[in-house]
């Protein structure tokens, strides 16, 4: 029998894109806290990762889920559009709910490299937790771009449908090609084109093929996917790694290349597959507990799981001489679930404390277009920056080396979206 994967009536919560989006923040949180491997000698913090363990890298086709983020956001950023009372409204409140929760942590990072020191830390292990601190704001700033480009998008897939992710999906595979052969440095292109087209999918899901296709249909999907993808890594130029390996030659990720777009196809019709079965245990009290729970926190647990882990690493590490054990040795999987249980609490102390910037109501208000482009061009910049660049400063650096300009783009970009004008709005 053909089972339809059909959407829920117009108005009402899309309970799969919750579980989607729940399950894809708890496999980041849990792969960041997995594959560090940590030893610290003499003021040097050795750092490593499970994944390279022989055969590992094969999880990451399921537990890289940034494809299933930004399928997931593209739906949710349509749906929330479609609500909103104007497009200019919408932009400016999803541009300040993204931003505001970044506050809290600016202020903690820009003291804390300080603090640090102050009690004794070595500088190699703080610019590491600097480091780290910093270096997943590159999702934000993507997705901020993504948002921003929610209404052209939209408009361009009511008009070309398939076409746009398909001329998208194109364009980075050129991009690949020039970067693998001619000049490295242009396959950062691809963290527009890759991401842009993946989001444009979660557009299908709402309005489009995606939304009725059946269970076999889906799992076809999910095979012509993961298909292409082993085809890309056997007799491409691509990793089998779909996230980077310390000391390999080529990241899938960073930038990303064009095998995330067979990638994402193979974990949208996996999902997509599962749906029924998703969709009725998310029913179930406990299930939906957590959901309504996490549902306004996603940004939050993004922000402060690294910080958690930098923590509880700081302490058994540099604090107690505690050692990694090797990657899948009975000790490494006696050791984890301590390990997974020590950051979670420690991430639930971080939450109580800044969790309500990010579940406080952004108000709403008019923004002139010119503000709204000028804000997602600074904050992106401003959060690349500190991607790149982290939260510490070099010990005896100038004020300008550090953080402080990076922070100073979203400050700013997050006044330019904070200030109502009056404009005339059309719905």
């Amino acid at each position: 029998m053909r089972q339809s994967l059909r959407q829920a009536p117009a108005g009402a919560r899309d309970t799969f894109l919750d579980v989607v989006r729940a399950t894809a923040i708890l496999a980041v949180i849990g792969q960041h806290w997995l594959m560090p491997v940590l030893s610290y000698d003499h003021g040097t913090l050795a750092t490593g990762n499970a994944l390279t363990t022989p055969g590992w890298w094969a999880l990451t086709w399921l537990s890289q889920v940034m494809p299933m983020v930004f399928f997931a956001g593209g739906a949710a950023n349509l749906l929330s559009l479609r609500r909103a009372a104007s497009t200019r409204d919408w932009l400016s409140t999803r541009l300040k709910r993204l931003l505001i929760p970044v506050l809290p942590l600016f202020a903690v990072w820009l003291l804390a490299p300080d603090l640090l020191r102050d009690l004794g830390a070595p500088e190699q292990p703080v610019q590491i937790a600097g480091a780290i601190a910093g270096q997943l704001l590159w999702f934000l700033a993507v997705y901020l771009i993504t948002v921003a480009a929610t209404p052209l998008m939209l408009a361009a897939h009511r008009r070309w449908g398939l076409g746009v992710p398909l001329a998208l999906t194109g364009l980075a595979v050129i991009v690949d090609i020039g970067r693998f052969e001619v000049f490295g440095p242009l396959g950062y292109a691809n963290a527009v084109f890759v991401w842009l087209a993946v989001h444009q999918l979660g557009f299908h899901y709402v309005e489009g093929r995606l939304a009725t296709l059946s269970r076999r249909g889906a799992a076809g999907l999910a095979v012509a996917g993961f298909g292409v993808t082993a085809l890309a890594v056997a007799f491409g130029p691509y990793p089998g790694s779909m996230i980077g390996m310390p000391g390999a030659p080529v990241s899938n990720m960073s930038p990303p290349t064009a095998v995330l777009m067979s990638l994402a196809a193979g974990q949208i019709g996996f999902w997509l597959a599962l749906k029924p079965t998703l969709t009725t245990l998310a029913e179930r009290p406990a299930v939906a507990a957590v959901l309504r729970w996490s549902g306004p926190r996603f940004m939050s647990l993004y922000l402060w799981h690294m910080p958690a882990l930098v923590v509880v690493a700081g302490v058994a590490v540099l604090g107690f001489g505690y050692t990694t054990p090797e990657p899948g040795s009975a000790d490494w999987f006696a050791v984890a679930p301590v390990w997974v249980v020590a950051a979670a609490v420690v991430l639930a102390g971080l939450l109580k404390a800044f969790g309500r910037f990010e579940t406080r109501p952004s108000p709403g208000g008019a923004v002139a277009t010119g503000q709204l482009a000028a804000a997602t061009v600074l904050a992106s910049g401003g959060l690349l920056g500190l991607a790149a660049h982290g939260f510490t400063a070099p010990a005896h650096g100038g004020s300008l080396s550090g953080p402080l300009p990076w922070v100073a783009l979203v400050l700013a970009a997050l006044l330019l979206v904070s200030k109502p004008v009056r404009v005339a709005v059309r719905g």
